[in-house]
């Protein structure tokens, strides 16, 4: 009973002590937003004051043309990651680069930053580019295009319109996604945030797709202008966003004649009629030898019967006498008209008279009979 009191009074002690708990209705979109001007904390000795228990090393190789400038850059490599107690080496004779962890490294995560330098550094990023990568909140992305067009020609041409005219395609990217971007040869190296890597990784694969660079870099303009409204930022954005439609300018022609597939049957064809089989269906095979061949015999003279008519009648045809066309019947000409020679002559008399460009001489009236008597009047009577 003792035992049963001192349980009950635990029991009781331990209920009086547990708060009340209460429930904090607290919105999704507050705990998954991260709050403006926040930064982690960085990585001290004090988180990690005993250092690395193994020794980690990467290393890569770089082409000829980049050993002058890795061999004039390299101190400023090692003094780099020296802060972090990285040690870095430079083998001009391999040509590779090699980076190793050291006793007294303590941030385990320095050693694969390490790793990301020396990879920028061989894809041609220059140095003061490259060492951001040693920073918390910069990233790097290494994109291989080499093997995503077949054709060299095409491959050359979206390299180059991933470019842009003077590098301007490159340059807005960059200032959309706030990442330094390098094309080099087969590769795309980007640098910076985690959400620019992102959409950098996009544009370029789409781009390799023959999706051109424009349509991206217009939905990440309008998605930055997007982000500076506090009331549109839970909202969805499609509507904002404008809709490229793909135009299929070559389309296939289709063949004339479609063959038509036949239905799958999981049976195979019925088997042709062998001579025997027509035989018996007819009745023939029941027949004596003699019979047989005095119905071939005669089924052959009918064919040669009808192959002779056939021959007969084409040689007939040249016998035929073509249809002759009807005569056409001779119209009877319609009497020439007489000429009139003195109408003819006054018309040459007219003609000689006139001159070349002279105004149409208007003939005189014909003299009266009235007039011509009262001269002859007017004559005598002088005389």
């Amino acid at each position: 009973m003792a035992a049963s009191t001192t349980k009950d009074g635990m029991s009781g002690a331990q209920t009086a002590k547990s708060p009340k708990k209460t429930k904090i209705q607290v919105d999704e979109s507050e705990l998954l937003t991260v709050p403006d001007g926040w930064k982690e904390p960085a990585f001290t000795r004090d988180d990690n004051p005993r250092g690395m228990l193994e020794e980690s090393s990467f290393a890569t190789l770089f082409p000829k043309y980049r050993d002058a400038y890795l061999k004039e850059c390299w101190p400023l490599v090692e003094k780099a990651l020296g802060e972090t107690h990285i040690k870095a080496s430079l083998d001009l004779i391999e040509g590779s680069m090699s980076v190793s962890t050291t006793k007294k490294t303590f941030d385990p995560y320095a050693i694969v930053k390490a790793r990301d330098l020396i990879k920028l550094l061989a894809r041609s990023v220059p140095f003061e580019q490259a060492v951001r990568i040693l920073q918390d909140d910069v990233a790097c992305d290494i994109i291989k295009i080499g093997t995503l067009v077949r054709n060299r020609e095409r491959f050359v041409k979206r390299r180059q319109r991933l470019i842009g005219p003077k590098g301007s395609t490159l340059k807005a990217l960059e200032l959309l996604t706030n990442c330094y971007v390098m094309v080099q040869g087969n590769t795309v190296s980007a640098l910076g945030p985690y959400n620019g890597l992102k959409e950098v990784r996009k544009v370029v694969m789409e781009t390799m797709k023959n999706i051109h660079p424009i349509y991206n870099i217009k939905t990440l303009m309008i998605k930055q202008e997007l982000s500076k409204d506090p009331d549109l930022r839970t909202q969805n954005w499609e509507r904002f966003l404008p809709k490229f439609r793909h135009k299929n300018l070559s389309k296939r022609k289709e063949p004339k004649k479609k063959s038509v597939k036949k239905e799958y049957t999981p049976f195979p064809p019925s088997q042709p009629e062998s001579k025997v089989d027509k035989e018996l269906a007819t009745g023939e095979f029941f027949l004596r030898e003699s019979v047989k061949r005095r119905k071939k015999m005669e089924e052959i003279k009918v064919q040669q019967a009808e192959a002779l008519s056939k021959k007969q009648e084409e040689r007939n045809k040249a016998f035929i006498p073509p249809k002759e066309k009807p005569l056409m019947k001779k119209t009877a000409k319609a009497p020439t008209e007489q000429l009139d020679i003195a109408a003819i002559k006054d018309k040459v008399k007219k003609a000689k008279t006139k001159k070349l460009g002279a105004p149409p001489v208007i003939p005189l009236p014909p003299p009266s009979s009235t007039t011509d008597k009262k001269k002859k009047k007017k004559a005598k009577d002088k005389g």
